[in-house]
């Protein structure tokens, strides 16, 4: 058996790893053993690589050479060097002999060596998180010694220097010291210093009468909204043995018992009421703000659609439009907005309809279904093809809109306009290239832009989008030919 005798960090042990790798010291060969007392840590993994170890005489050292590992597990090492394990100087041995002597998989999750390794390493990234997120520095009194600074932390693993060299690179001159229960970090506006030694939380609570302490507490007090309180999202973001170092953290639980009690529901209306103001006399009439009154289609009840809708959005356009285009359904966008045709495929139609020399001020246009209908994919709201019934419960709207409007041509985006319009179920592509009658009129028939953006080449969605705008072309055309002086009549009694 040999004994390996390291100061306690990672710098120590991969020098003395190199040495007994160079030896062929099995791991199974090896008792690691940390010095109880170091002076010091150092300041650079070059500045110390010590080897002590006592073995039989005959055992002749080969001459020291480096070991050559992936960026990964030497990620994996040094943060793992720093969890907190009498055993982890053992382990991580272990792990760099079985990688030394071709075994790869020890970096690997799906080993078991390989799956202690990740964790370790993760729960040091986590504390090396969880340090910045909560060291809280204090002002010390004008009358006391430097540093001006003080923080007292007790990390999960051996993270201070880690977060002291955090720290240096962001606090400028300002000198300051982390205490922690295993070391101490000092900042002298110049240089880092670390050291190691007990301390204790109450040397090091700074100055209660700080100012700036008692500005932040304030801040925290007046800027907590009870109406908002989720008291397990708290505890997940802010764990309750983190509370401990907060200056802020008393104030928690008197605040989430006020909200509890009653301030939840008055959220911050008591403080506002309390505020100097004047009153201003306002007649009920002109109280109110100005809006539309609501529409039947605002209430139509005639599908389920509506239940998760945020809208209905009926059609847009000048009254007397020569041309109508239908639409399937209003998207995400359009939902929200209440208008047809602002999303994605809104601007791809903007341009075929540029492309038919037409402008969209003249065209009327709304969609076959005026509730959006959607799947939730996430955080996303994602676009479902509305069923048979729910097409056939809206044309009704479509009807009045076709009555109202009387346009000389109307044009269907797609197969559910095409159906809607139809008041049967058909095929898209029986009805492009030529125009048909339907609805008391004119109609042709195209591709939605959305299907343009479904292409997966540009070629093909070009190609989509010329043929939208051959339709578009087309249908400028028959409205022409339609509303000349001597074809008038053909408005009311189309012929083929």
């Amino acid at each position: 058996m040999h004994a390996v005798l390291i100061d306690d960090h990672f710098a120590a042990w991969r020098a003395a790893s190199l040495e007994a790798l160079n030896r062929g010291l099995a791991p199974e060969t090896i008792e690691w053993r940390v010095k109880t007392a170091p002076e010091s840590l150092p300041e650079s993994p070059q500045t110390l690589a010590l080897f002590e170890c006592h073995e039989p005489r005959e055992v002749a050292p080969s001459p020291t050479r480096g070991v050559q590992v992936s960026k990964e597990l030497a990620a994996l090492l040094q943060d793992a060097a720093l969890f907190r394990d009498p055993q982890r100087w053992a382990f991580l041995y272990k792990v760099l002999w079985r990688w030394q002597h071709g075994d790869r998989t020890v970096a690997s999750p799906a080993d078991a060596d390989g799956a202690r390794l990740h964790r370790m390493a993760k729960s040091v990234r986590r504390a090396k998180h969880d340090m910045i997120a909560y060291v809280r520095f204090r002002r010390q009194t004008a009358a006391a010694p430097t540093p001006e600074y003080i923080a007292w932390y007790e990390p999960a693993h051996d993270v201070l220097r880690w977060a002291a060299e955090h720290f240096s690179q962001r606090m400028g001159r300002s000198t300051w010291m982390i205490a922690t229960p295993h070391g101490a970090a000092f900042w002298d506006g110049d240089q880092l210093h670390l050291e190691q030694r007990r301390a204790l939380p109450d040397e090091h609570r700074g100055n209660p009468e700080d100012d700036a302490e008692a500005l932040w507490l304030a801040y925290y007090r007046s800027t907590f909204n009870p109406a908002r309180l989720n008291q397990a999202a708290l505890e997940q973001h802010m764990p309750v043995r983190f509370w401990k170092g907060l200056p802020e953290a008393h104030l928690i639980p008197t605040l989430i018992s006020a909200a509890k009690s009653g301030a939840q529901r008055v959220a911050q209306a008591g403080s506002v009421g309390a505020l100097d103001g004047k009153s201003i006399p306002v007649e009920a009439e002109f109280a109110q703000p100005a809006r539309e009154p609501p529409s039947s289609l605002d209430r139509c009840r005639r599908c389920e659609l509506w239940r998760h809708a945020t809208q209905a959005v009926g059609g847009s356009g000048p009254g007397d439009a020569r041309i109508m285009l239908i639409g399937e359904q209003p998207g995400d966008q359009e939902d929200l907005a209440g208008q047809p045709f602002v999303g994605p495929a809104g601007q791809l139609l903007d341009s075929a309809i540029a492309r038919a020399g037409l402008l969209r001020a003249q065209l009327y246009l709304t969609n076959a279904v005026k509730h959006f209908k959607w799947e939730p994919r996430g955080k996303r709201r994602l676009h479902k093809t509305p069923g048979q019934q729910e097409i056939a419960a809206c044309g009704y709207w479509l009807e009045r809109e076709l009555l109202a409007v009387r346009p000389a041509v109307i044009v269907a985006l797609g197969a559910t306009a095409l159906n809607a319009l139809l008041q049967r179920k058909v095929s898209l592509k029986d009805y492009t290239g030529a125009p048909f009658e339907a609805a008391g009129g004119w109609a042709i028939a195209t591709w939605h832009p959305s299907f343009a953006l479904r292409q997966q080449s540009d070629a093909s969605r070009d190609k989509v989008l010329d043929e939208i705008g051959n339709a578009l072309m087309r249908a400028r055309r028959l409205a022409d030919e339609l509303l000349a002086p001597n074809t008038q009549t053909q408005r009311d009694h189309p012929q083929g």
